[in-house]
């Protein structure tokens, strides 16, 4: 395949695959979410071996929405899942057909669908971290490999856990309904800590030559403004999407020509999107609404101070601090202590920084998380105790990482033993 199809359909996947599992799920049933997620699969497959040779489709999301139907339709004849209803599903063929991706009607149908099977993802009878792992998998279109970076943790474990929760979802008989009232609020923290995952391994790829997945930064953002922008009234969607919004926007400059990482300290603050600020900026504004606070409130508090600011230095620090001290009372997470620990040194110095940063190096969670010694490396820097920060980002290389995180690490190194 030509690199041009390779990365359309690359995109495509990630930008559909949530969308037709969902809708193939509902109109056959949810129960069989594994026939649904194997034919779109297989439509993706078809593509690969048939674009090169016939081109791209002129409406390529309209192609991969039909294959995986009619795949979807002989998998369940092949199966006898259904046999009465066979021919009622297959008379519906012809109009579904007629209804395609950009058409208003089937782009909404689509988004209540996709709401829909995010929440069921979500239901509480899952447990939470098989809950996750399955909407990563199937709304977010993450590999189990992926997945396992954004736990830290083994891919076997959750590939099982996906399979533990298929189990459920089909034993319990779970519908594609929403949830109302109470209900709808407790699953909602899952579902934007999914949606926040998805960010995070797309903002920070855990391994591999590229910084930053574009790709999932932009189907998190989607996401989460499918949510704020549904009639689900909640001041914390608004706020993620403030907060995935400002953080996407310093994406231009976070890598320079060669693809090294620039710190946020180095960054050129003209290449910050824009655009993106003010989205930012404007649903910042509507997550203040009530009186509401969350985790995502605080993040995003965190993030406009930052863009606001010209920079690093003009930031306000001790409002940072005040936000990050918030956000750690709501979550007393060590990644949460070791961010604040950053905005410490800034108001207070280094030295108290390395003191709020001990209790951390002896917490197991952290044990494989490179940013403790990187952050402990750079802290002992400004102390002018270049070889103790040495020894840091040496055992920090050792630990997993992208490669241009790596290559910072090594400069870091440098600098520390001159």
């Amino acid at each position: 395949m030509s690199a041009d199809a390779s990365t359309l359909l690359e995109h495509l996947f990630r930008r559909q695959s949530g969308r037709m599992v969902a809708h193939l799920a509902r109109r056959f049933d949810p129960a069989h979410l594994e026939i649904a997620e194997e034919a779109v699969q297989g439509a993706m497959l078809r593509a690969l071996q048939t674009w090169p040779y016939h081109g791209v489709p002129e409406n390529p999301e309209a192609w991969l929405f039909r294959v995986a139907q009619n795949s979807a339709i002989d998998a369940l004849r092949r199966g006898r899942w259904v046999t009465e209803s066979i021919d009622a599903i297959s008379a519906e063929r012809a109009p579904a057909d007629s209804r395609q991706p950009g058409d208003p009607d089937f782009e909404e149908q689509l988004r209540d669908d996709e709401l829909r099977m995010i929440f069921m993802c979500s239901h509480p009878d899952l447990p939470r971290d098989a809950s996750i792992a399955l909407s990563l998998k199937i709304a977010g279109g993450l590999s189990a490999r992926e997945i396992a970076r954004a736990f830290l943790a083994e891919e076997t474990a959750i590939e099982q856990r996906i399979v533990r929760a298929k189990r459920q979802l089909r034993e319990s008989g779970l519908t594609l309904s929403m949830p109302r009232g109470d209900e709808l609020d407790a699953r909602l923290d899952s579902v934007f800590e999914v949606i926040y995952f998805i960010f995070n391994e797309g903002y920070t790829a855990h391994s591999g030559d590229a910084l930053i997945r574009h790709d999932l930064c932009e189907e998190a953002l989607r996401l989460g403004l499918l949510i704020a922008r549904s009639n689900i009234d909640d001041p914390r969607a608004d706020a993620l999407v403030a907060l995935m919004a400002f953080q996407a926007a310093r994406a231009p400059a976070r890598i320079d020509e060669s693809g090294e990482l620039i710190l946020l300290e180095d960054q050129d603050r003209s290449r910050w999107n824009h655009e993106l600020i003010a989205l930012g900026f404007r649903y910042f504004e509507r997550s203040l609404r009530g009186d509401r606070n969350s985790e995502y409130h605080a993040q995003a508090a965190i993030a406009a101070t930052h863009a606001r600011a010209r920079d690093l230095a003009s930031a306000d620090w001790p409002l940072i601090l005040e936000a990050y001290d918030h956000l750690y009372a709501m979550n007393p997470s060590p990644v949460v202590a070791l961010n604040r620990a950053v905005a410490i040194a800034k108001v207070h110095g280094a030295a108290q920084a390395l003191e709020a940063i001990k209790p951390l190096e002896k917490d197991r969670t952290l044990r494989n998380y490179y940013l403790l010694l990187a952050v402990r490396g750079h802290l002992l820097l400004e102390l002018a105790r270049g070889a103790e920060a040495a020894e840091c980002f040496r055992a920090a290389l050792e630990l997993p990482c992208s490669e241009p995180e790596r290559r910072l690490l090594r400069r870091k190194l440098a600098q520390a033993e001159r």
